[in-house]
Parts: C-alpha cells; sequence; structure tokens
C-alpha cells in the first residue's frame, strides 16, 4: 500500500497495543483547461500543447497534445496513491515539437502542505516561468564544528564542514542522476572552495567527507593571501553547499544550495542538522507571471492516518450493522451521507466498507425502497441522484470495472483510433459533408456498442446481479399495474448511469488512457445517446423520440426497428437480473487489464551485462503477461498468469535505477523499469492482484539482484538460494479483500469528525422531536428522521466513537510534529538560523 509509517504514541490501560500509523497519501486531479498561452513568435502564433502531472521534478502523467490553440481545452482526470514523499505537486505546459526538444511554457507549482486550501475547488492558477535553477528537490545532513588548532605563531580557528549524505535528489530526464557537492567558506573578500566525489547514480547519495577551513589567521601571521586578518569577521562568514548533477561530457545540472551562517557556531562549537535544498539565491529573483497564461485544475489530495485495525472495531461494528437498523434512517451509514455536504465523499468509503462486509446488497437495497416511497411515476424510476442511485453508480465502478472491458473496451479502441465521421446536426456540419454517410457510420456504431451490451449478460459481475434482481422486484411490488417498470428499474442504471456514461468518458472508466479528443468525443456523445434510449423499456408507453431534445437526433432514431432492439434490451435485462446461477463471468474471454511502454533486463546471454536493459512494450490480460518489441506486434515472451510465484519492488542497488520491479515466474525472475514511481506501483498492485491466488505463490524473495555469481541482498552464492526477505502480498484474496477496510473506517471517522456540528444539531432536533411528539425543522440543516429516538441513540454511538477515535489522532499528530526542528523528519528551511 502506498505512503509511509509512523510509530504511535502508548494508550491508557486497556487500549489497543502500540503499532505503527500508516500514513497513506492519494491525489484526484484533472487539469480542466489553459487560456492566453504566450502566443508563438512567429506568423503562426498557435501552440500544440500538452500538460504533465509531476511529483517534484518526477513526471508522472501527460495528457493528451491539443493542437493548435492558444487556449487548450483537455478536460481529464487522473488519480492514483503517491507511493513516497513529495514536496511539491507541479503542473507544465509543454508546446510538442517534432524536431526538436518540447519546450516548456510555464508550470504551476504547489507546496504539498498547502494542497488542502484547493480541495474541491477549480481555480485558475498563473502560470510561473520556468528556471532551471529554481528546479530542486531533497535535503542534505550536514555537520559543522569549529575547532581552536594551537600553533607555533598562536592559536587559529579551523572550520570543519562534514557533508554526511543526501536524500531526495530529483531523476534527471527518468534516471537517478550523478550527484557531487561542492562546499564553500563565502566571506566578504574571500571564497575557499572544495568538493566531494562524485556518487554514480543515486538519489540518496552517502558522501561522508569532511572539509576544514581556516577562519581566522594567528595574530603574527604575515604571509601574503588572498584575504586580510582584521576582514575575517566571524559575523560575516556563511557556509555554502551546492548540489550538482554531474554532466560528464555536458553542462553539469545545478540540484539545489544551502547556505549557513558561521554564526550558528556562537553557543556551541558543533551544529548538526538536515536541511531542505533551496534554489540558486533562494528563489529571489522577481519574475513577472502574467504574460505567461493560466491553468485551471481541480485537486484533492487526501492524507490519511490508519490506525492499527483494533482502533477501529466500534466504529466498523456500527456501520455494518445499519442495513439491519430499522427504520434505516436511524443507521451510522445513513446519517454519514445527511450530513455530508458533498455525498460523493461519504460513498466512496461507504460503499468499499459495506462491500468489503458483504453488506453492500442488504444496505442499497434498503435505502432503495425510501427511494420508491418518494416516487408515484414509473417512468422517473431511479433517476435522481440520492444516496440509493449514488451508492448503487459508486458499486457499478467498482465491481463492474473488468465487465465493462469485457465488453466495451475493443470497440471503444475501434472507434477512439479511427473515428469515422459521425456528425448529423446539420448546424455543425462542413461544407461537402455527406449526412447520409454520416448517419450509416454512426449507425453502424451503435449497432456494435449495442450489440457488445446486450450480449453481455455471462460477463454480468454476480454482485450487480444480485442488487439488479432486488431492484427489479421491488419496483414491481411498488408498481404492480406497470408491465415494464420491471425493466425500466434495472435499465435506469444498467443503460443510463453504466453503460451510456462509458461510452462518452471512457477514460473515467479505465477504457482509454486519455480524454478522447474534439472529434472523437463528439461520435461518443451521439453513440452515448442513443444507447440511452434504446435501452429505456420503461418509457414504451410513450414515444421514445420524445427523449431527444435535437429533431436531428429524433430523425436518427427512426432508422432503428424499435421492437426488435426493445425484445434484446428485455432478454439482456432479464438475464442480469436473474437469481439463477450462471457459469463465473469473463473468464474464458481474454481482457487487456493494463498495458504500457516499459524497459526489460535482457533474459539472455546478454544478462551478464549489468546495462542491458532493453525498451519493450508490456501487456497484461486476464491469461496472461506478456512484452512485445512494438505495440502492434506479436510478443516475444509470454509468462501465463498461473506460473507468476511474487510480484516485487527492486532495491536501487541492484542496477542503479529507481522505480524498478520484478515478476518471478520460475526459476530466474524477470526485471522489469518503470518510468516513474505510480506507475511501477500501479504495476504492481494489478499483477499481484491477478496472480494472488496461485498455489504456489513464494513467501520469500531476494529484493536485490544476483549479479556475479552473487546476490546483492544477502552474499548468497547461490542462485538458487531462498529468498532473504518476506513477500508483501500472500493469502488469496477476492474483491472484497482488496478494499483496505481500516483505511475506509479512517476516511469515516474524519467525515463523523469534520461535521461533529451537524451531528451535535441532528441530535437536538432527535430530543425536541421527542419532547414535541412532531416533526421538527431546523433553520440551516434539513435531516431525515423517522424515528426520534433509534436516531438518537446512533447519533449517541457515533459521537462516542469519534472521542475514543480522537486520542490517539491527537497523540500521533503531536508525535509526528514534534520532531525537532532540523531533524530528518523537519529539516530547516532556507539559510538557517
Amino acid at each position: 500500500m502506498a505512503g509511509e509509517q509512523r510509530a504511535g504514541g502508548k494508550g491508557e490501560a486497556g487500549d489497543p497495543p502500540e503499532a505503527p500509523v500508516r500514513v497513506l497519501q492519494s491525489l484526484r486531479v484533472k487539469i480542466c483547461e489553459a487560456k492566453n498561452l504566450l502566443p508563438y513568435p512567429g506568423p503562426n502564433k498557435m501552440r500544440d500543447c500538452f500538460c504533465t502531472v509531476n511529483l517534484d521534478q518526477e513526471e508522472i502523467f501527460r495528457t493528451t497534445v491539443v493542437e493548435k490553440s492558444l487556449n487548450p481545452f483537455y478536460g481529464e482526470d487522473f488519480y492514483f496513491e503517491i507511493p513516497r514523499t513529495f514536496h511539491n505537486l507541479s503542473f507544465y505546459i509543454y508546446d510538442k515539437s517534432l524536431l526538436q526538444r518540447d519546450l516548456r511554457i510555464g508550470k504551476v507549482a504547489i507546496k504539498r502542505e498547502d494542497l488542502c486550501r484547493y480541495y474541491g475547488k477549480e481555480p485558475w492558477f498563473p502560470l510561473q516561468p520556468i528556471d532551471s535553477n529554481s528546479e530542486v528537490q531533497g535535503k542534505v545532513h550536514l555537520e559543522l564544528k569549529l575547532n581552536e588548532l594551537i600553533t607555533d605563531n598562536g592559536s587559529v580557528q579551523q572550520l570543519m564542514v562534514h557533508i554526511v549524505e543526501c536524500e531526495g535528489l530529483p531523476l534527471v530526464n527518468g534516471q537517478s542522476c550523478d550527484p557531487y557537492a561542492s562546499v564553500s567558506l563565502v566571506g566578504p573578500a574571500r571564497i575557499d572552495q572544495k568538493k566531494t566525489k562524485v556518487k554514480k547514480k543515486t538519489s540518496n547519495p552517502q558522501f561522508n567527507e569532511k572539509f576544514y577551513f581556516e577562519v581566522t589567521r594567528s595574530s603574527s601571521y604575515t604571509k601574503k593571501s588572498q584575504f586580510q586578518v582584521e576582514e575575517e569577521d566571524i559575523e560575516k562568514l556563511e557556509v555554502r553547499v551546492d548540489l550538482w548533477n554531474n554532466g560528464n561530457l555536458a553542462q553539469d545540472v545545478f540540484l539545489g544550495e544551502i547556505r549557513i551562517p558561521v554564526r550558528v557556531l556562537r553557543s556551541d562549537s558543533s551544529h548538526q542538522a538536515w536541511y531542505l535544498l533551496q534554489p540558486k539565491d533562494n528563489g529571489s529573483k522577481s519574475s513577472k507571471y502574467d504574460d505567461l497564461g493560466s491553468l485551471r485544475l481541480s485537486i484533492c489530495y487526501t492524507e490519511d492516518y490508519v490506525l492499527p485495525s483494533d482502533f477501529y472495531i466500534p466504529l466498523k461494528t456500527l456501520m455494518v450493522k445499519s442495513p439491519d437498523i430499522q427504520p434505516i434512517t436511524a443507521s451510522a451509514a445513513f446519517i454519514l451521507g445527511e450530513i455530508c455536504r458533498d455525498k460523493n465523499d461519504a460513498i466512496l468509503p461507504l460503499v468499499r466498507l459495506l462491500l468489503h462486509h458483504q453488506k453492500l446488497v442488504p444496505f442499497v437495497t434498503t435505502i432503495a425502497q425510501l427511494d420508491l416511497n418518494d416516487n408515484q411515476e414509473a417512468n422517473t424510476i431511479f433517476r435522481g441522484n440520492s444516496l440509493a442511485t449514488r451508492c448503487m453508480d459508486e458499486t457499478m465502478k467498482i465491481v463492474g470495472n473488468h465487465y465493462l472491458k469485457v465488453t466495451l473496451k475493443n470497440v471503444i479502441d475501434e472507434i477512439c483510433e479511427s473515428p469515422k465521421p459521425c456528425e448529423i446536426d446539420p448546424n455543425r456540419l462542413r461544407e461537402g459533408d455527406n449526412i447520409d454517410n454520416h448517419k450509416e457510420n454512426l449507425r453502424h456504431y451503435v449497432d456494435k456498442v449495442f450489440s457488445c451490451i446486450v450480449k453481455s449478460s455471462m460477463s454480468c459481475p454476480t454482485m450487480m446481479c444480485d442488487l439488479f434482481s432486488s431492484l427489479r422486484h421491488m419496483a414491481v411490488r411498488h408498481f404492480p399495474n406497470d408491465r415494464h417498470v420491471q425493466y425500466s428499474a434495472v435499465s435506469s442504471f444498467v443503460f443510463l448511469r453504466f453503460f451510456a456514461v462509458a461510452v462518452v468518458s471512457p477514460h473515467i472508466f479505465h477504457l482509454r488512457s486519455h480524454h478522447p479528443d474534439t472529434q472523437t468525443s463528439r461520435v461518443l456523445t451521439l453513440i452515448s445517446k442513443t444507447i440511452q434510449t434504446l435501452g429505456s423499456v420503461g418509457s414504451l408507453s410513450k414515444n421514445k423520440t420524445s427523449s431527444f431534445k435535437e429533431p436531428f437526433m429524433c430523425d436518427f432514431y427512426k432508422m432503428f426497428e424499435e421492437e426488435t432492439y426493445t425484445a434484446d434490451v428485455k432478454k439482456f435485462l432479464e438475464e442480469i437480473s436473474s437469481t439463477e446461477s450462471k457459469e463465473p463471468s469473463g473468464m474464458s474471454e481474454s481482457v487487456i487489464l493494463k498495458e504500457g511502454e516499459m524497459y526489460k533486463r535482457a533474459q539472455g546471454r546478454a544478462r551478464m551485462v549489468k546495462k542491458s536493459f532493453n525498451k519493450r512494450w508490456f501487456s497484461l490480460t486476464s491469461r496472461e503477461f506478456t512484452y512485445h518489441k512494438h505495440k502492434d506486434k506479436e510478443p516475444v515472451f509470454r509468462i501465463p498468469i498461473k506460473s507468476i510465484l511474487a510480484v516485487e519492488k527492486l532495491d536501487e542497488s541492484a542496477f542503479s535505477k529507481n522505480n524498478m520491479f520484478q515478476v518471478i515466474y520460475g526459476d530466474k525472475p524477470l526485471y522489469i523499469h518503470a518510468s516513474n514511481c505510480v506507475e511501477a506501483n500501479e504495476w504492481i498492485e494489478v499483477l499481484s492482484r491477478v496472480s494472488r491466488r496461485n498455489h504456489r505463490r513464494l513467501s520469500k524473495y531476494h529484493p536485490s539482484a544476483f549479479i556475479n555469481g552473487t546476490w546483492l541482498c544477502c552474499k548468497a552464492s547461490s542462485e538458487s538460494t531462498e529468498g532473504c526477505s518476506p513477500c508483501t502480498v500472500g493469502a488469496p484474496a477476492d474483491v472484497a479483500l482488496d478494499i483496505d477496510g481500516d483505511r475506509e473506517c479512517e476516511k469515516i471517522y474524519s467525515l463523523f469528525s469534520t461535521n461533529m456540528s451537524k451531528l451535535q444539531t441532528m441530535e437536538e432536533t432527535c430530543a425536541s422531536m421527542a419532547v414535541y411528539q412532531g416533526p421538527q425543522e431546523h433553520s440551516d440543516c434539513h435531516f431525515t428522521i423517522e424515528d426520534s429516538v433509534e436516531t438518537f441513540k446512533s447519533l449517541q454511538q457515533i459521537k462516542a466513537i469519534v472521542e475514543r477515535l480522537n486520542e490517539p489522532h491527537e497523540k500521533h499528530k503531536k508525535g509526528s510534529t514534534s520532531a525537532k526542528y532540523g531533524s530528518q523528519e523537519n529539516p530547516i528551511v532556507g539559510k538557517g538560523s
């Protein structure tokens, strides 16, 4: 799991034992659009621009290129677990170049501690100029010591500067750098400079070098030198440490600097601390931002402090028993949805936790009944954004991801990679367009997508079938005289809120890696609109063309033989809402789960060469893991999923490369180098997940490589020696076990804690209702309270649990912020004191 671990504080007697607290970071970011970008200097002022997402200076994602625009719209969403510590989240706008290096136009850089200010907002950020001397990250461990030496000519003050180590230096062009440090003693009329040795291919160099500088001369010193004795005022001296990446034949690259006044040694002759690297001259250069344009972003950064499992048992028990509470509106799960201003904050952890404990179907079924009780019109069943419909939406996203890929990925790929013209709006047609040909193209795509959907019932996940079955029977009981409601109850979800949304936004459902371009997006929108109407069986009593606002869509829809499509839809809906058992879904079909370009270490004779890495196209399906020389070529190497014994990270020391992992599948592992930390983490997780049920999985592995007859990690001389470290993934798991229940409980606790004032208001409303024997309305908050006594009980339990969990959280936060200034956990920022 992504994140880091920190020790928790000791509790009172009877508390759960002390255990590490997991700090888990995640980021959801939407790159919306840019505007007023700096024009290209020339007659054609337009640019072909793309945007990247960077953790510090490591690129994690990039958008597609928007051509010929100074106001590019991207509309791309990215979500990822952050697997390491970082200081800045940065966004770079590039101008794409075919012949030269892509030109960086400007950037937005946000410090990690400032990210929370933008949660849930979409502000415009001015682009800042990019100066290579300001692109810094990492920290330095330094020791200063002032010694007094007695010589024949008197006493001399000598300064010892000990460069111990650095941590978190940036990757340069995706590779670890070759760092060295220059150490200078700078005064009004002097500069003495020395250099460390270059450390090869590492972001965390261990220098451990000491340098000595004379600070003052003895009074009898007469030799001419580069400085005068009277100018040697210790108050004016400072130590400067500059970090550089050795460029060999190219120019050395500046990595950052620190400046420490020697006066820090006034009270103590020894000083040792960690310092954060700073930009050149501490970034003091003034720059104009207005001329470069701006970027609109939506940023949701979360940091979860996950306690050991025992702490969450009371909260977990309370949430999991929610489906059994009568009425359901008095349950803790329903109350969570009531108090959150943004329902989406509550839905995801709630759905995942109930899914983890196999309580989701009864909960969704019960709250769906509330929607039915408020609904008087069968044609609009489950069309709103209630707690029930949002829970269903999130459930289908989680459980139905593989189902979508099996059903739609191939046809969506075909449409996106070579879209045929499909515009049928007369107002959008260009001169020379043939609208009849466009209609035929669109009809072909709609038929292909529709056919994939209605033939996919055997691939529909069992949990979705169980939910559809419950909704179907509830709807029939509620509207006994409507013969179509049994279908509309299911089609409202599976067509309107699942397939149609996935078609129009395939990148959100991981069917495509990027948001489609404008032309393709328009084609997908037209297909989605038609699919929605073809699947809306519940409106048979009306003319379906009335569901279209545009006359041209009404005309297009008349091309379809409605009765034939309706029969196929009915059959499909009956199959996915049937309670009869069926074969495990999708197991006979091979679907691509993840693919991309990475480097692999040579498998054959060239394995003896340490630097032999080749770029390959990797593809993971539900059956095998393969790599290819090029994307569209046949695989040159295959590993059946059932043959994978372990998937683990590889130490940087093995090949002096970050972001490496290994797939162990037989006698020898396959070593792979990913482009960044997030990509490596995602490959490890998906490969581990698909191979988790394999019977011969290893319990131990070697975290480093076998090179020159020795395992670098444990120094064993036999390549067949059992691993020296326990594997991170062991026991088999299903969908429910893949969910981190403790993390979801932490999110729920955080929501309850943040909304404590609303819980208090709700509690007061319950008390008022109990006294006055009737419904009460609060001026600010409107809550659904059917049974004030039961709701009051749940509120009391929630508050007690939150108060109980507040204690270890406060202890942890106090412990994590009490680190001494200048320690590794809390390095000094700036020039020092």
